[in-house]
């Protein structure tokens, strides 16, 4: 069965039903002989009639009968799946992929994710933790969250965190046995806790600034890591200084498990962004995604 063949058989179920050429012209858009000449053409290629016209009133031959009661309940059946995609249009629902580090994670998005995310039971959402760079288009991600200067131009970059910074720790136990570093270019006579570069697989250079003046250090040290966490650990644990994200020593620092050193030399760097390819149509799932984690940024 073609359209037209389809069109016209929902116009004939117009006419039956409204029982009137006229009612149904007016029902579907149309004009009563554009409606009465698309119906006698149907009944011509099925080769019966299909309605008994009167001056009065229109009503289905035993033909138009059989057709009817064949397609009533083929269209209810398409107006319930219709009804049931519009359900899910109007509801947010689905999965929404995102790529970030582990910073990110659990800096700004899980912290924000978490207090809402009951009150969408219908919406899935996979955080997928990577301190490299990924492809959010080739590899199907919804999203990803990165520092706002590595966004790509092409991408539309909602903020959704502060400023923050990276800052030099390590154990009491490991100072009790070397001199505290009183400038960037100490660290070079230090053990200190690497990490590898995801994307270009080299380690990072420790990148500090004061009053202006910027300074990179290529540090050595017997652990590297591509997790903060990890690093953490060892720093705790006497095996150098590593250079974090404040946040993430906060409490180890008021505790006295690790002593931040080079507070002056270390530098702002610019929020979390969450970016995504700007021809992407946003679903309602997204959206919620979207609104509860620029609050607040």
């Amino acid at each position: 069965m073609d359209r037209r063949e389809l069109t016209d058989m929902l116009w004939f179920l117009a006419v039956a039903e409204e029982g009137s050429f006229t009612k149904a012209a007016a029902k579907l858009g149309t004009s009563q002989p554009t409606l009465s000449q698309t119906i006698k053409a149907l009944e011509e290629r099925l080769g019966f009639r299909l309605l008994t016209r009167t001056t009065r009133s229109v009503a289905p031959t035993e033909a138009g009968e059989r057709l009817l009661a064949a397609l009533r309940p083929r269209i209810q059946g398409l107006e319930t799946d219709i009804d049931a995609l519009m359900a899910i249009r109007d509801k947010p629902s689905g999965t929404v992929r995102i790529t970030l580090s582990d910073h990110a994670l659990e800096s700004v998005v899980w912290p924000k994710l978490r207090p809402i995310m009951r009150d969408y039971p219908d919406i899935k959402v996979e955080l997928n933790s990577d301190n490299g760079f990924r492809d959010i288009v080739q590899e199907r991600f919804d999203a990803g969250v990165r520092l706002g200067e590595s966004v790509d131009r092409d991408m539309i970059a909602v903020r959704i965190g502060p400023d923050w910074r990276l800052v030099a720790v390590a154990s009491p136990s490991y100072f009790a046995a070397r001199p505290v570093p009183r400038h960037p270019e100490d660290l070079v006579h230090h053990s200190c806790i690497n990490q590898r570069q995801v994307r270009s697989g080299g380690l990072y250079v420790w990148e500090f600034e004061k009053r202006g003046r910027e300074l990179r250090v290529r540090v050595d040290g017997q652990f590297t890591f591509n997790t903060s966490y990890a690093q953490i650990e060892a720093a705790v644990a006497g095996y150098g200084i590593a250079y974090l994200p404040e946040d993430l020593v906060q409490e180890r620092i008021a505790s006295g498990a690790l002593v931040q050193v080079l507070d002056d030399w270390s530098p702002l760097f610019a929020g979390y962004y969450l970016y995504y390819p700007s021809r992407r149509q946003n679903s309602l799932a997204f959206q919620v995604i979207i609104n509860a984690l620029r609050a607040g940024a």
